[in-house]
This record gives C-alpha cells, sequence and structure tokens, in this order.
C-alpha cells in the first residue's frame, strides 16, 4: 500500500533488545516498557509500527498508551486459551504445563484482558484475511490510512 511498517514481535524482540529478560512479572512489564518506547521511536520516524506481544497486565499497556499518546491503538486480538494451545508452534504452552516455564501467562501467570481496546479481533473463529480487512477498515476510518 505504499506506507512504511514495521512489525515487533517475541521474536525481533526477545532474541535482541530483550534477549536479557525471561517469563516473570517484573521482566514482562519491562519487556512491555522497553517495546513501547521503540514503537514510540518509529512513529517519531513516520512508521506505522505493529506490536504483536502478549501484554497481560492493563496497567502497563495504560503506560504504553501514555507514552505513545494519540496515536496508539489497543488491538486485543480474542482467542481463546484452547486454540493458543493448539496453535503453539514453539511448544511453549506445552513446556509451561510441564511447568518448564514459570510464570506463563494464561497458565501459571493471569492475563488482564482489555477493558476498552480501539478493536477486538476475534482470532479464534475469523480466517487471517478477515482479521486483516477487520484492522486495515478500522485504520482507513481514523484516517490511519488512506488506501
Amino acid at each position: 500500500m505504499g506506507y512504511h511498517t514495521f512489525v515487533l514481535d517475541g521474536d525481533n524482540v526477545r532474541h535482541n533488545l530483550c534477549e536479557d529478560l525471561g517469563f516473570s512479572n517484573e521482566d514482562r512489564i519491562e519487556n512491555i516498557r522497553r517495546i513501547s518506547e521503540v514503537a514510540k521511536l518509529f512513529i517519531e520516524a513516520g512508521v506505522i509500527i505493529m506490536t504483536a506481544f502478549i501484554s497481560p497486565f492493563r496497567a502497563d499497556r495504560e503506560k504504553a498508551r501514555q507514552l505513545v499518546g494519540e496515536d496508539f491503538v489497543e488491538i486485543y486480538c480474542h482467542c481463546s486459551l484452547n486454540v493458543c494451545e493448539q496453535r503453539d508452534v514453539k511448544g511453549l504452552y506445552k513446556r509451561a504445563r510441564k511447568g518448564e516455564i514459570k510464570e506463563f501467562t494464561g497458565i501459571s501467570s493471569p492475563y488482564e484482558e482489555p477493558e476498552n481496546p480501539e478493536l477486538v479481533i476475534e482470532t479464534g473463529h475469523q480466517s487471517l484475511d478477515e482479521c486483516v480487512d477487520q484492522i486495515l477498515d478500522y485504520l482507513r476510518q481514523c484516517n490511519i490510512i488512506n488506501i
């Protein structure tokens, strides 16, 4: 579409910027703080930045919203724990169930669902194309993109 975009996700962040962090509550808080700071820099450079993370705590998402400001859009990718476990290509849920990963969101650590996200995507019931279309429609409605 001609827009400059970038996706920050667990793979490109946990292996570099946040490689010193684990899954403890404190580490998750710091992970989201770092991601928020990086996202803000991308936005200042005119890039549409998408962050794809399990951010388990409402307070951290609110801090990210305050840091980024009016450009922040919270999209809640809603999916049941059962479906997440079925899609577990890296085996993290399986390892968490065995006790190999402590404080894993949804298994041994809580997840606080967003209370007022700008958009809710039902990723457990919709196809990838339907989810993408829903996000693009939202971005068009908000004049973030014009195509």
